[in-house]
């Protein structure tokens, strides 16, 4: 998302790399069959026009995901209000004082330069449209543009970057935060983590994690790796806790790298502490996380932010959170890259929350949110998941089978949209470490 919108604002205002705009949707994947192969256009020359997506029924192939709520039990669309229809990278949380009242957050549509805004409001769901919708205007989040190093080679065009991309926004066990991708003070582009409520203008009574919630990262603080390569543009880091209430940032699912990041964003004893589960983790990984074809085509990404969840029925009177029974979970994608076409399937990754944090389960089959569509060429929709969230007001970082969960997800790069399940339905058929 980074790169696409970053190269719509340099047709504008920098024309001489129109050729670098080229490479980088490529890379993105977002580069018209037109440019990219000149054959794949009409005889006039003029590209044909995409065929349409067509809502289908989820394949065998994966798991299928109902709404609680919408009458077809399709997923609902979000709105962010007139102007704003090209939003993309949906978040949902509750309000924290207000029943059926959500934030949402998205990427605010490219404006043709370089700087770019996280947009968020309050939101009501219209059970009649099946619309979640701003009861306000959407207003930018006062998140302050960061300096960087220079960035190299084909990603020089990232340096005239202003503002946050890709935002996650979530619940933690004291407070909500929100980590974005900014100009980086250790390489090109990072990671930062920043208090929600602080940049919503949330009153005394709406932190959740009294004092320390108030105060922690109330300003952007980027998060760093332990010692070692760094990507280039770093993305889609998710922060976790363990059930002494440490957070950690996990970097990477293939292989795995997390570490505990301290109040400044820095790593604690600068380890990494993937190493300690890699054993354990190898043989289910390998067993579990989706095959990728040769060629480079195909590609592991995290995805989402995390929650924790207590593997039993809140309803059930024996149901007691315990140790050996509460994991972490979060999605990641496969993403497919194919005929100038990215397709991402969300497969849902659980480890345990306790150290050495070792890989619980991994989903059997991707998710299908009822409502995804597919083309008469038989190319699937493309619906990339952004965020988890428990629905109620009041649940924060911890839940159970039971509760309801909100998924925020993009469509196409062109729509956003929600669908509220079960946190049961999107754990279920999972394939267990244990015994392995």
């Amino acid at each position: 998302m980074l790169v696409r919108d970053l190269k719509r604002a340099a047709l504008i205002l920098l024309p001489s790399v129109v050729s670098l705009y080229l490479l980088l949707a490529l890379f993105r994947g977002s580069l018209t069959p037109s440019l990219a192969n000149p054959s794949s256009s009409g005889k006039d020359g003029a590209r044909p026009p995409p065929l349409p997506f067509h809502p289908i029924p989820a394949p065998p192939t994966h798991n299928e995901l109902l709404s609680l709520t919408t009458p077809s039990g399709a997923y609902f669309t979000i709105s962010f209000g007139p102007g704003q229809e090209g939003a993309i990278n949906p978040n949902i949380i509750p309000h924290p004082t207000e029943d059926d009242l959500y934030a949402i957050v998205a990427q605010e549509v490219a404006r043709g330069t370089p700087t770019f805004h996280e947009i968020a409001c309050y939101a009501s769901y219209n059970s009649t449209s099946s619309l979640l919708s701003c009861i306000e205007p959407a207003r930018p989040l006062p998140i302050a543009p960061t300096k960087g190093q220079k960035c190299p080679g084909k990603y020089k065009l990232l340096d005239f970057n202003v503002g946050p991309h890709d935002a996650r926004v979530f619940w933690g066990p004291e407070g909500a935060y929100t980590v974005y991708g900014s100009n980086s003070q250790y390489g090109c582009f990072g990671q930062f983590i920043q208090n929600f409520p602080v940049l919503m203008d949330w009153t005394e009574e709406m932190f959740a994690g009294g004092q320390k919630g108030k105060e922690l990262f109330r300003v952007g603080t980027e998060m760093q790796r332990p010692g070692g390569p760094r990507g280039t543009i770093e993305k889609n880091w998710f922060v976790f806790w363990d059930r002494a209430g440490q957070m950690y940032a996990h970097y990477d699912i293939q292989p795995r790298s997390f570490a505990r990041i301290a109040e400044d964003g820095s790593v604690v004893g600068a380890e990494d502490l993937a190493p300690a589960a890699q054993e354990k983790d190898a043989v289910c990984l390998e067993r579990y996380m989706p095959p990728l074809a040769d060629g480079g085509d195909e590609s592991i990404h995290q995805a989402t932010n995390s929650l924790a969840v207590t593997l039993c029925r809140r309803a059930d009177p024996g149901c007691i959170a315990e140790e050996g029974n509460t994991v972490v979970f979060t999605i990641f994608h496969k993403k497919t890259f194919q005929d100038y076409h990215a397709t991402y399937e969300p497969y849902v990754l659980a480890f345990k929350q306790t150290a050495p944090f070792e890989v619980y389960a991994v989903g059997r089959k991707p998710l299908w949110v009822k409502g995804r569509g597919a083309r008469s060429d038989g190319e699937t929709e493309m619906v990339f998941v952004t965020s988890i969230g428990w629905k109620g007001r009041g649940q924060r970082y911890h839940g159970y089978l039971d509760d309801a969960i909100l998924l925020g997800f993009g469509i196409e790069d062109i729509g956003t949209g929600g669908i509220d399940v079960l946190a049961g339905d999107v754990l279920r058929d999972l394939g267990l470490c244990e015994g392995l």
